[in-house]
């Protein structure tokens, strides 16, 4: 059960290579991630011809603009059947209740519910750079607050950091769903993640779901290092709790 926590990103544009990532992953993990940059190049056909399973697929577009539009995107990609995609969290509640009530106007339409997740502070960004901004308050802080937002208005759970799960955990309850980006496997390299954590960590935190990208796509063998993460997370899960 424990690998299928896994969503690998498949962070490239070329529709082939998207395709091979996700061949090659599939077998190990949940499902995959596509994001920005493969949607904004190719669009809802992208997906079709990099032949991926809208059932197992995490729509990364982190919408974010007036309440109308985010609505009128949101039962644009609902056309597409993801298991889940996202907005910002930030953009308020009015924005936060259209997205909602929007899924729920296309899900009743269609008899497919995605999950609807809210970002709540990026995982490359910490409190110098919400302080550069003009947020108030430690990230800690902005995380609460968004995702008590989030909750209050209908969504079913967060994109959060890894630092954020055990608090968000308690906070929200088990039944609201956490999607922990910044997972890095021991050793491997942080990139432009600025607060991460292990696989094995972050779900005994409660992790739901660990969003992994490079350590995945960025091996020079992605299906055996989807598989290596997959197995030591197993494996990390079955053994007994030190004292």
């Amino acid at each position: 059960m424990e690998p299928r926590r896994i969503i690998a990103a498949l962070d490239a544009t070329d529709i082939g290579r998207v395709r091979d990532l996700a061949r090659a992953v599939e077998p190990h993990v949940w499902g995959c991630k596509i994001g920005l940059e493969f949607f904004v190049q190719h669009g809802p056909s992208g997906i079709e011809k990099a032949g991926l399973d809208p059932q197992r697929l995490f729509l990364d577009l982190k919408f974010h603009d007036i309440p109308n539009t985010v609505a009128g995107a949101i039962r644009a990609a609902s056309a597409i059947r993801p298991a889940m995609f996202n907005v910002h969290a930030g953009g308020g509640p009015a924005m936060l209740a259209a997205a909602r009530a929007a899924r729920d106007e296309m899900a009743a339409k269609t008899g497919h519910k995605p999950l609807l997740l809210a970002v709540t502070v990026m995982t490359s960004l910490d409190d110098a750079d919400l302080a550069s901004v003009g947020q108030s308050g430690p990230v800690l802080s902005q995380v609460r607050r968004l995702a008590a937002l989030a909750q209050n208005n209908g969504l079913d759970g967060v994109v959060c950091s890894s630092r954020e799960i055990a608090m968000l955990r308690r906070d929200c309850g088990a039944g609201f769903k956490l999607v922990v980006p910044g997972i890095r496997p021991l050793g491997a390299a942080t990139h432009d993640q600025k607060r991460i954590m292990s696989p094995a960590d972050a779900i005994a935190a409660g992790a739901d779901y660990l969003v992994i990208g490079r350590p995945i796509n960025a091996a020079p063998d992605p299906a055996a290092a989807a598989r290596a993460i997959a197995d030591s997370l197993a494996k990390s899960l079955r053994e007994p709790a030190r004292p």
